[in-house]
């Protein structure tokens, strides 16, 4: 093989020997390598030409000089037998080259035959799977008649112009050399087309303007790749991406080469490129598509507030972080109730995740809705993600009055929860509502809604008007607490005692005067109630007896009487005697009042004898003593 290589050698070798010599040595500088040369001379052109590399002759001369002429006389004996033998065959109708060659349609293709040396053929046939396709007589190149796109070149070479895919073939040749020696070539002629019709396609996917194409998360993705290529071909995926450069996926030598992404995901976004190599011609073809994967999180965006320059501006901020690519936010005021007749009111609008806008106390309303709207090409229609909240004023509520004695402490409390945003509570003092400062005399605290003021050491220079003021952007509430201080006395002494006087109990720090006080007021209302129960029970006694004074002897009557009208009737009855104790007995009569006419009537009708039997009849006469 190291010989075989310097045939160049050899035959310059060849042409500077001794032409009695028969043989050179070709020597290699590179490899130091010599090797034998047969040198013999061409019969049609008589140059010296030289050959290496024949497997029987192949010798490495190496060792003693003394040895070296009779090795050259054994080569060059056998070298030119075995030249000889090889001319003649090949002069004498064998095929002496053979030459396989490509070619795409459109290209000019030589097909050589007859390229051992600078002879021109006296004539030349070339055919074509056993038929012959063109001959010329060396003297010129000739046309074909069918076409003009073969000739013979006037070393006997085919010229093809324009190969179409009806070229390709096996190709005889014979030429006819100077001396009638024939020689003969052989060539095949392969038509190769492509690759060509590369078709990419990637579904389901939304293309741009600038030939990108998206997919959104989630979804499955398909690949096809396709193409043309004669012989063969062969169809290569590949991917490169942020984290990987013109990484493989698939390759197959059918004519279409097909892969899916399940559930693709934002780490398969990148440029997708497929390629298609024929196999024979070694011609490449390339079609890459860059692919974008849409994606937004499932939460929704947040809204919040800030507070502005001053108590009467709100800054409102909306934001949606973790989408792809940005999305667009919307801060718009919704028709809420009264329906969609009424068109929204945008604020502001911005490719952005972070959206803010300040709004003023004039643009706000009680019962007002703003709305965050977020727009992303991976949300449906109609299925935008937002945030809102229902403007609401402050209502602090409390106790509106509160009484506490001298030399406590006291805790008045406001509760503010429903405003929307939070409004800034805050306390104050007197009709001038000076702000309270916290200090040795008051106490500020804030447990969540609750808003705590505590006055230590009350004085009455304490009494008077509280507020808890709230405020925010859309109004200013306050809640009024009037505050009385009362000394001991006033506070605690005040009972009633029989519904007719008001004692004033001393008490002390820890209310023992307030338990005495209590108990000295139950037990005269209970003496009360005895007394009055016991004169109620002896009331005739009374009000018959010496309650009254004494009776005179005029005659009167005591008459009681059943009626709703209260009438009185008085009649003179007769005087008893008088006892002996001194006492004078009284005639008590009791007279029932008729309650309808008829009666009236019949009372009308009764005489005053009868009135006077009747009192006869009475007897004995109950007499009371009084």
């Amino acid at each position: 093989k190291q010989c075989r290589s310097d045939d160049s050698a050899a035959v310059t070798s060849c042409q500077t020997a001794h032409p009695r010599s028969g043989f050179a040595v070709a020597h290699n500088a590179r490899t130091g390598v010599r090797c034998v040369a047969a040198c013999y001379r061409q019969a049609h052109t008589g140059g010296l030409v030289g050959q290496v590399g024949l497997e029987d002759l192949l010798l490495l001369l190496e060792g003693d000089v003394a040895f070296w002429g009779v090795i050259m006389e054994i080569v060059a004996t056998v070298a030119l037998l075995h030249l000889c033998l090889c001319a003649t065959a090949a002069v004498s109708g064998g095929d002496s080259t053979e030459t396989a060659m490509t070619a795409a349609p459109g290209d000019v293709v030589i097909l050589p035959c007859y390229s051992v040396g600078n002879v021109t053929p006296i004539s030349t046939t070339w055919m074509k799977n056993g038929q012959e396709v063109i001959r010329s007589d060396g003297s010129s190149p000739t046309l074909s008649p069918a076409g003009q796109r073969l000739a013979v070149l006037h070393d006997g070479s085919l010229n093809i112009n324009g190969v179409i895919p009806g070229d390709e073939g096996t190709y005889n040749c014979s030429s006819t050399l100077p001396g009638n020696i024939t020689f003969h070539a052989r060539a095949l002629l392969q038509v190769t087309r492509g690759p060509e019709k590369i078709s990419v396609s990637i579904f389901p996917a939304t293309a741009l303007s600038n030939g990108t194409l998206i997919a959104y998360q989630g979804s499955t993705v398909f690949f096809n790749c396709s193409g043309s290529s004669y012989p063969s071909q062969q169809l290569t995926w590949t991917f490169s991406g942020n984290s990987s450069s013109n990484k493989l996926l698939f390759t197959d030598s059918k004519s279409w080469l097909y892969f899916r992404i399940e559930d693709i995901q934002a780490r398969a976004q990148g440029i997708y490129s497929c390629s298609a190599n024929n196999t024979v011609s070694h011609q490449t073809a390339n079609k890459s598509t860059q692919l974008l994967v849409y994606y937004v999180p499932d939460r929704h965006p947040e809204c919040m507030w800030l507070p502005g320059n001053d108590a009467s501006h709100v800054q409102f901020i909306c934001t949606w972080f973790g989408a792809y690519p940005l999305p667009t936010l919307r801060w718009v005021e919704s028709p809420g109730d009264q329906g969609a007749r009424l068109k929204e009111k945008v604020y502001a609008s911005e490719v952005t995740d972070s959206l803010s806008v300040t709004l003023n106390r004039s643009m706000l309303s009680e019962g007002q809705m703003l709305r965050c709207m977020a727009q992303h090409p991976a949300l449906a229609q109609g299925k935008e993600k937002s945030c809102s909240f229902t403007l609401k004023p402050p209502y602090p509520k409390g106790e509106p009055l509160v009484t506490t004695l001298e030399a406590t402490s006291l805790t008045l409390t406001c509760t503010e929860s429903v405003s929307i945003p939070p409004a800034n509570t805050t306390w104050r003092k007197g009709l001038k509502q000076d702000v309270i400062v916290p200090g040795s005399k008051y106490v500020l605290s804030v447990e969540g809604p609750v808003f705590k003021l505590t006055i230590l050491n009350i004085t009455k220079d304490d009494e008077g008007v509280y507020f808890c003021r709230s405020e925010n952007p859309l109004a200013v509430k306050e809640l009024e607490v009037y505050l009385t201080v009362k000394s001991e006395c006033g506070m605690r002494g005040m009972v009633w005692a029989a519904r007719w006087s008001i004692i004033c109990l001393k008490s002390s720090s820890a209310y023992t005067g307030a338990a005495i006080g209590v108990f000295i007021a139950v037990l005269i209302v209970g003496l009360v109630a005895i007394i009055a129960k016991l004169a109620y029970s002896n009331r005739h006694r009374i009000f018959l007896g010496d309650g009254f004074g004494q009776m005179e002897d005029s005659g009167d009557v005591l008459s009681l009487v059943e009626s709703d009208d209260e009438q009185i009737f008085q009649d003179a009855v007769p005087r008893l005697p008088p006892l002996t104790n001194g006492h004078h007995t009284t005639l008590v009569q009791i007279h029932r009042i008729p309650l309808s006419d008829h009666e009236d009537a019949e009372t009308a009708d009764t005489s005053p004898q009868q009135q006077e039997d009747t009192v006869h009849r009475e007897e004995p006469v109950e007499l009371v003593t009084f």
